[in-house]
């Protein structure tokens, strides 16, 4: 595993608990909660309640990733984002990460006061992403994806479904140490549920540790997605509340280092219990 990672005077201490990354959408049309927190005034108080419940990271999102959304403007992604994060940096004291596939948006987000981006496409989809983080010398979560968010959902046909995770988040690691990121400020995510199936979703939790020889801490984003709502037969996202918590606590058993939730409150619990049970080499999670 990598050395700690400080972000904004905290320390990351990979292996000693699970830290949690608050999603803040400010979308109208996110799957679970578009439109709920697209004001800088509700995404503020929205920020602020995650960081009252434990949340270590916030992860601000502008462009909705959902299966099948339609790709927004840089113009009006730029002005989501920033809006946002004037509102909220001056308010709260913890890391803000900004979940954006465009280096533009990266650029401007650091220089509004983010400190790390979380890029769905692994830094493929704009090949200006690795070479500007590195300029602006920030952490980047690399997440492994086939396609779109629009077109995802047709490519799901694996020979060797972890393995072919690997190699993409093999591949991109080494573009990005190429590009001048240091190995210590990447952080990998199988991309659960993106040109993932229901099968494929369970598979990777499972399976999680065939990830830890890439030597990076990994997060997974399994909250509220639609394969827990198949298993509870629940169609609305938010009342999967503890089928994620189920998920959630597979995740960390198997070697997750940060989780993306909505519902930080309950998984801070479900964290500091199974980071009790299956990190006894660690300290609690206070």
């Amino acid at each position: 595993m990598s050395n700690n990672l400080i972000l904004r005077g905290r320390c990351f201490a990979w292996g000693q608990r699970t830290y949690l990354m608050g999603i803040l959408n400010v979308t109208p049309d996110s799957f679970s909660d578009g439109g709920d927190f697209n004001t800088a005034s509700t995404a503020l108080a929205q920020a602020q309640a995650m960081v009252a419940a434990g949340a270590d990271i916030i992860d601000v999102g502008g462009q909705s990733t959902r299966p099948g959304a339609e790709q927004i403007t840089l113009t009006e992604e730029l002005d989501r984002v920033l809006s946002v994060l004037q509102a909220i940096r001056p308010e709260i004291s913890v890391p803000i990460s900004v979940d954006t596939t465009r280096a533009a948006v990266a650029k401007a987000s650091v220089e509004a006061g983010a400190d790390m981006i979380n890029d769905i496409s692994g830094g493929t989809f704009d090949s200006q992403m690795l070479p500007v983080v590195a300029k602006l010398d920030v952490p980047i979560a690399l997440m492994h994806i086939r396609g779109t968010p629009q077109t995802m959902q047709q490519q799901t046909d694996y020979q060797d479904l972890l393995g072919e995770i690997y190699s993409f988040l093999s591949q991109q690691i080494t573009a990005a140490t190429a590009a001048g990121i240091d190995q210590e400020k990447i952080i990998i995510d199988p991309g659960i549920g993106f040109a993932k199936n229901y099968e494929q979703n369970l598979e990777i939790i499972r399976r999680l540790q065939f990830l830890r020889s890439l030597n990076c801490p990994i997060l997974v984003g399994a909250s509220r997605k639609s394969f827990i709502g198949r298993i509870l037969n629940q169609p609305d996202p938010k009342a999967r509340v503890w089928g994620t918590a189920a998920a959630c606590c597979a995740a960390i058993f198997n070697g997750a280092d940060i989780l993306r939730v909505h519902d930080v409150q309950q998984m801070r619990d479900v964290s500091l219990v199974a980071d009790a049970l299956g990190r006894p080499q660690g300290q609690p999670n206070s």
